[in-house]
């Protein structure tokens, strides 16, 4: 009996390379990952074609619209591939008995807490970005209940373009930069969520719904950018700005806290704290 097969599609995303990264440490599965170019999400032809070609055993969904401030121009594009494709993919994994996990983000909460979001509060998105994603949720739950949706916030990898690679290009190159100072949330380092998706699959992807993770801790993106010039031991300065100082086309939510509760007891996770995962990370890219 041949192993079970895992696809990854946005396979040259951040989380799809970094699944791609740790992959050789689970030699009881096949991996296929799968681009853009291969599996162009929006287009349901293709996804029938290569579920009947593959007969994947779980389907890793990490193809998103993810340019948040371009979404408010592109609104017909992040719809159709973070939300319609979303649902036909979820409903051709229910067809094909493939376990189907996808990944969603904090900005479908308007951030107007002042507690960390659980998995049962009410989604409320304040930007296109988000309200496309909390669609592709819907979507996703009502063509298969039996799907499994991880949000999570502020990724960063030694892939792909991200916050961590972005300041310390920033700090290399200048004296002083700039950093909103007044949107709370938690990094998460997508080697960290590789491993726990990878742990929901061996131990059966048996509990569906809506889970979140991020690194432990509460931090702003100044804080971030703070810790990120320490552990890298950079000398330029960083000053701390109002939301309103940088204006974007899409608004932000300015607390995004995720309460990772559900997904600790449900799959035994024990998730590291934000700083030991970025001094991981740092190491890796210098």
């Amino acid at each position: 009996m041949s192993k079970p097969l895992i696809i990854v599609t946005g396979a040259n995303g951040q989380l799809g390379l970094t699944i791609k990264d740790i992959s050789e440490e689970y030699p009881g599965y096949r991996f296929r990952f799968l681009s853009r170019e291969e599996l162009p999400v929006d287009q349901p032809e293709v996804i029938r074609y290569v579920f009947g070609e593959l007969s994947p055993s779980f389907c890793i969904n990490c193809a998103a619209y993810t340019a948040v401030d371009l979404a408010e121009t592109n609104r017909e594009a992040a719809f159709r591939i973070n939300a319609e494709a979303v649902g036909r993919l979820a409903a051709v994994c229910k067809s094909t008995g493939a376990g189907f996990i996808h990944i969603s983000t904090d900005y479908v909460f308007n951030g107007e807490s002042s507690i960390p979001y659980t998995t049962e509060d009410t989604t409320d998105p304040v930007n296109t970005y988000g309200a496309s994603k909390a669609r592709g949720e819907q979507l996703a739950l009502e063509n298969n209940p039996g799907s499994i949706i991880i949000r999570t916030s502020w990724v960063y990898s030694r892939h792909g373009k991200n916050f961590v690679k972005t300041m310390l290009h920033l700090m290399t190159t200048r004296d002083e930069i700039k950093v909103v100072a007044d949107q709370t949330g938690a990094p998460t380092y997508a080697g960290d969520l590789a491993g726990v998706i990878m742990k929901i699959i061996t131990q059966g992807a048996d509990k569906p719904g809506i889970y979140h993770y991020s690194n432990k801790g509460s931090i702003t993106w100044y804080e971030f950018a703070k810790a990120i010039r320490e552990i890298a031991g950079k000398q330029c300065r960083v000053q701390p700005i109002p939301s309103s100082d940088f204006s974007t086309p899409a608004k932000r939510p300015a607390f995004s806290l995720l309460d990772t509760g559900k997904i600790e007891n449900a799959y035994g996770i024990v998730i590291p704290d934000w700083r030991s995962s970025l001094e991981k990370c740092i190491k890796e890219l210098t």
